[in-house]
């Protein structure tokens, strides 16, 4: 099986991530979309992040009903910062009968030389790329012929920009699913 590995804080997950998940399987981009939620990006601060827990929970309910969309929690048993390489080698050994592929936004893209090992990563994974607002994705390219563009729209939503409104208190009905949003009033998140 084709698994498409998605990470990220999500911190929250909204509805670029959930129309991205969408597209690549509507598109028979792979066979799963895995969610990997990452415990700590080497990139982020963890000051910026609520629980693990409470992402992954989100990520869950987000996708909750979709088969083809799995969250996914493996990097909360791997030593953190999450670090692409270390997770898809451990995909790869621990799941030996599927194939999988790293999806990465373009903003990634153009710093992907200074990723851990990636050189490893672009040897071992076919590595796709969604268009970022402000990073075209043919300076990605450019540098690294190997990776494949999706033809994807532009879903420009970012988690930074809902958690500053949530704190302000302004709608971000619709930015992120219904179902995220009552998560979070819930848990009474980003306030």
């Amino acid at each position: 099986m084709r698994i498409a590995v998605y990470s990220g804080s999500f911190n929250p997950v909204h509805n670029g991530h959930y129309h991205l998940a969408m597209y690549l399987t509507e598109n028979d981009i792979a066979d799963e979309i895995w969610l990997i939620v990452s415990p700590q990006n080497p990139w982020k601060t963890d000051a910026e992040l609520i629980s693990k827990e409470d992402r992954f929970r989100m990520v869950e309910v987000c996708f909750s009903g979709n088969e083809h969309i799995k969250p996914s929690d493996v990097e909360f048993n791997l030593p953190v910062p999450s670090y692409s390489i270390d997770t898809l080698n451990y995909l790869r050994k621990t799941y030996p009968q599927h194939q999988f592929l790293l999806i990465i936004g373009s903003d990634n893209a153009v710093l992907f030389d200074q990723w851990k090992s990636f050189d490893e990563i672009l040897t071992n994974f076919p590595v796709m790329v969604y268009p970022r607002n402000g990073f075209p994705v043919a300076d990605a390219i450019a540098k690294f012929p190997v990776m494949t563009v999706l033809n994807t729209p532009l879903y420009d939503v970012s988690s930074t920009e809902i958690r500053n409104k949530i704190q302000q208190g302004r709608d971000v009905s619709e930015l992120i699913q219904p179902q995220v949003l009552d998560y979070i009033l819930a848990k009474n998140l980003y306030r």
